[in-house]
């Protein structure tokens, strides 16, 4: 039969042809000669030499000779394999499991921190920021931003941008319905910094003295990739047409390239409107004058050290020109950063990183736990590598066939990880979006596969090549003089896996003792007194349609029928509105108030901050909130009616400067300016309660009754025409009553359609934030590597009674009683997880450092969760142990004796 073509047996043919001829052309001339067929032949190869001497010698000088044994080495590492599928298992979904997480941990790093921004040289581009003694600023005016641009020279360029629409969600009117977008407001030279342009038409054209863009373009709009194909179907004839953006008309220049998102990682659909530079930008005003955020481009050789100096000299001039002390005092500084570490803050940074660690921790310990299985499978086939030897194979040799067996183990292993991976981060796709916004699914990247290939690489390296190299160098005659079982068992053998499993009981513990501190963090978490109930609460983040609702209150014309509609709804005890719920995300406001009996500079140098919400009288109904003093807002508090507020101990101790006040001190005295005629009164006091995360104190706060405010109150465009949400208390299934309140909606206006829905049980436990999802995670890895140490402990112990089953037939047999024969194996046990114990609290000791920003309620080097995670370890590895053990005690010392 023909066989497949093949270039190494194409060259053995030719060659074993070129033999025969030249012996054929021998023989001839011996028969020349006189000599018979057959003693010509047998002259010939005399004449020619050891034939087989001449093959080997010539093969050697081949130059792709290792090809062809490196393919007969995968050959036959896969036949050895094939023959112990039980082995290859275990060290596959040892592996699998470290490379999996592994894989999982570096597709969200790279996502989250490596990935580079899709911009020209992002390393270069800076967002800078005013700041004073408490800190940075929210924004900046442009006449200081414009002193930047004109007088910096590490800076190429300087441009800015504003969020959308001050704070509100812009509605994008398409032939299928109203699309929620985010607008954000762009200079004229912002793309050109970027390094960006448009795939589809123009970006704006800039104005060279400010930057912003030209009169003409006040009017236009650029699409996102996603809006201009979900909206408008990617037609081409897009450009020209007029659309309309929150009841806005603009004209449309340009269509952005696929995957172009600015700022970085929206988690809404994009389109981007011109700045337009007005008279209020002119002047410095605290009150008046817009802000922007700032980016600057490094020029070519200038650093972020030169920039930072060279900025720092300017603002000392435009901090001048501010005339209030209090304001100058606020932008005395400027601060630069890379724009890319904006992105992420520290915590959060910090959270990633230790899961990496620990992720790689679980590959080591999978790696030491399968360099373990190797050194038992090198001892078992001992006799087969030392006949290899005997018959003249090198060291080189046997140790590229190990070596090859293991790549290839590590493959397979590298094979099952990725789909481990994905399942994780299918697992957390949530914690993902809510913590990282990470909006898509993480189909492992060209720079994660080429992580996944060095691990794998590593992988085979790290627990094949001591196993091998042991397995190489053992002494070749004892290996076949014995034939039984204990055949080349050394003690540095034993030695060996008696350190590996040390060191995977120490790593193991490392990595319990992080999940313990994170399980005992969110314990606390989960048990702080939060101030207000959470079970069978809704809340309705509500995307409001503002702009249809100009000319008229839409607090009566939008908010209060749709309350009304939802408090009907069957087993609904009462509904609230209020601008954001407790802990909630979406959207906060900080008010500074000028308090009565205080001076303005006396204010700003108490710095007198508190957190603003906008509440119906039926919020204390929903949540249950406690009220020290006062009342709380009811039917009594009309639009017509004195303006009242309520607030909560936290702002009474930060208003009188005492931390132990009386509450009715505060009651009755005015607060909040309403409009021109009216200001507010205090009611009441509420118990403290926390409104950013559980981890934090509670912050001082005033609410105000939403029914009171009205068009013409100065409150009205911030707390009412922005953001709002419904929370409902009900008795029914939330998902039964979700369905009612999303028709309501809907009916009420389209664009409430969009309104996202959660549980206030769902919005604490977003309100854990990186700690959550890090505890998750250590979870899964704490139990895989107490799994895999436990495992390790059994099969080493396993191991050794096969091996020393003669030894404990002769004890049995001298007298020795089972209970001591157990002891014999368990007494190794004990030994193992105390040295490797020890290892592992003072490794947790010097780690757990890199849980320090995630730990509440716990100290770092807790004795309790260190103690507690001790035992559990030490409780698995003596019931590992007790197995063997228990085996040995059981062996019958003549059928032992005799089998030797």
């Amino acid at each position: 039969m023909k066989g497949r073509w093949n270039p190494f047996n194409r060259r053995r043919t030719e060659f074993e042809e070129e033999i025969e001829l030249h012996l054929r052309m021998a023989a001839e001339d011996w028969t020349d000669r006189g000599k018979s067929a057959e003693e010509a032949r047998r002259l010939a190869i005399q004449e020619t030499g050891n034939v087989d001497l001449i093959r080997d010698v010539t093969r050697e000088t081949w130059g792709y000779l290792w090809v062809e044994r490196l393919a007969q080495d995968l050959k036959h590492s896969l036949r050895q394999l094939r023959n112990s599928p039980g082995f290859a298992s275990a060290v596959m979904g040892t592996l699998a499991l470290g490379l999996g997480a592994s894989a999982a941990m570096f597709s969200v790093v790279d996502r989250v921190l490596l990935r580079p921004l899709p911009f020209q040289d992002p390393h270069t581009l800076l967002q800078i920021v005013e700041a004073g003694s408490k800190g940075a600023s929210w924004g900046t005016p442009f006449v200081d931003l414009q002193q930047w641009r004109l007088r910096s020279h590490a800076l190429r360029d300087i441009a800015f941008h504003q969020e959308s629409g001050a704070g509100r969600p812009g509605f994008l009117e398409g032939s299928s319905g109203t699309t929620q977008v985010i607008a954000p407001q762009l200079s004229g030279n912002l793309l050109p910094i970027l390094g960006v342009h448009p795939a589809l038409g123009r970006g704006f054209r800039e104005d060279p003295a400010s930057g912003a863009v030209v009169a003409e373009d006040a009017r236009t709009i650029l699409l996102g990739d996603a809006v201009w194909r979900a909206v408008y179907g990617a037609d081409p004839a897009i450009l020209g047409k007029v659309v309309r953006l929150s009841g806005q008309a603009y004209t449309v220049i340009g269509v952005m390239p696929r995957g172009f998102a600015f700022p970085y990682g929206a988690p809404k659909p994009l389109v981007w409107t011109p700045i337009v530079l007005g008279n209020a930008d002119r002047i410095r005003s605290s009150d008046e004058s817009p802000t922007y955020q700032v980016l600057g481009r490094l020029r070519t050789g200038a650093s972020l050290q030169s920039a930072q100096a060279e900025l720092a000299a300017i603002q000392a001039d435009v901090a001048k020109g501010y005339t209030d002390p209090y304001e100058r005092e606020e932008v005395k500084f400027v601060q630069l950063r890379r724009y890319g570490e904006t992105l992420v803050n520290a915590d959060l940074r910090k959270s990633l990183l230790a899961l990496l660690g620990a992720s790689s921790l679980l590959w080591l310990i999978a790696c030491v736990n399968v360099t373990s299985l190797m050194l038992a499978r090198a001892i078992v086939r001992q006799r087969e590598i030392a006949t290899r030897g005997a018959l003249g194979a090198s060291l080189w040799r046997i140790l590229q066939h190990l070596l090859i067996e293991g790549l290839v183990l590590s493959i397979g292993a590298s094979l099952l990880g990725i789909g481990l991976s994905v399942l994780t981060l299918k697992g957390f796709a949530y914690a993902l979006m809510s913590q990282f916004h990470i909006q898509t699914s993480m189909i492992p990247n060209l720079r994660v596969m080429v992580a996944l290939l060095g691990l794998t690489i590593a992988s085979a390296l790290i627990s094949c090549l001591w196993p091998a190299i042991l397995a190489a160098r053992a002494a070749i005659e004892p290996a076949l003089r014995q034939g039984n079982g204990q055949a080349g068992h050394s003690r540095g053998q034993h030695r060996a896996r008696v350190l590996l499993v040390t060191l995977e009981v120490a790593m193991s513990l490392t990595l319990l003792v992080g999940c313990g501190l994170l399980l005992r963090t969110i314990y606390a978490l989960r048990h702080v007194p939060l101030g207000f109930r959470t079970d069978h609460v809704i809340v309705a983040n509500m995307s409001i349609p503002a702009y249809k609702y100009a000319d008229q209150d839409i607090e009566r014309a939008l908010y209060q029928p749709v309350l009304e509609r939802v408090q009907s709804l069957p087993g609904v005890q009462s509904a609230a509105l209020m601008t954001e719920v407790p802990l909630g995300k979406t959207f906060q406001m900080i008010f500074t108030f000028a308090l009565e009996g205080h001076s303005a500079a006396d204010l700003r140098r108490r710095d007198m901050r508190a957190q603003f919400r906008a509440v119906s009288p039926s919020m204390q109904k929903v949540f249950g909130f406690r009220m020290l003093q006062g009342r709380f807002f009811d039917r009594r508090d009309t639009p017509t009616t004195t303006p009242v507020v309520v607030v909560n101990r936290a702002f009474v101790r930060s208003y009188e400067g005492e931390d132990n006040v009386d509450p009715a001190k505060i009651l009755g005295k005015t607060l909040l300016t309403f409009d021109k005629k009216r200001k507010a009164e205090v009611i009441g006091v509420l118990d403290d309660e926390h409104q950013v995360s559980v981890a934090e104190q509670s912050q001082p706060e005033i609410e105000v009754c939403l029914p009171q405010i009205t068009p013409d109150s100065i409150l009205y465009q911030g707390a009412v025409n922005m953001a709002m949400d419904l929370a409902v208390s009900t008795e029914r299934d939330p998902t039964a009553v979700i369905a009612d309140m999303r028709a309501i909606m809907q009916a009420a206006a389209p664009e409430l359609a969009s309104s996202s829905f959660t549980t206030m049980d769902q919005v604490v436990e977003d309100s854990f934030g990186s700690q959550q999802l890090v505890a998750r995670l250590l979870e899964i890895f704490g139990a895989v590597a107490l799994l895999l140490c436990v495992s390790g402990i059994y099969g080493l112990l396993a191991f050794l009674v096969t091996q020393r089953t003669r030894e404990v037939a002769v004890r049995i047999a001298l007298g020795a009683q089972r209970s001591q024969v157990i002891w014999l194996v368990m007494e190794q046990a004990v030994w193992l997880l105390l040295v490797g114990a020890a290892a592992g609290s003072l490794l947790a000791y010097l780690s757990s450092r890199v849980l320090q920003t995630l730990l509440y309620g716990v100290s770092l080097h807790d004795p309790w969760t260190l103690g507690a995670v001790t035992v559990v370890l030490v409780s698995g590895g003596l019931a590992a142990a007790y197995f063997p053990a228990r085996k040995a005690a059981r062996v019958d010392p003549l059928q032992a004796l005799r089998s030797e």
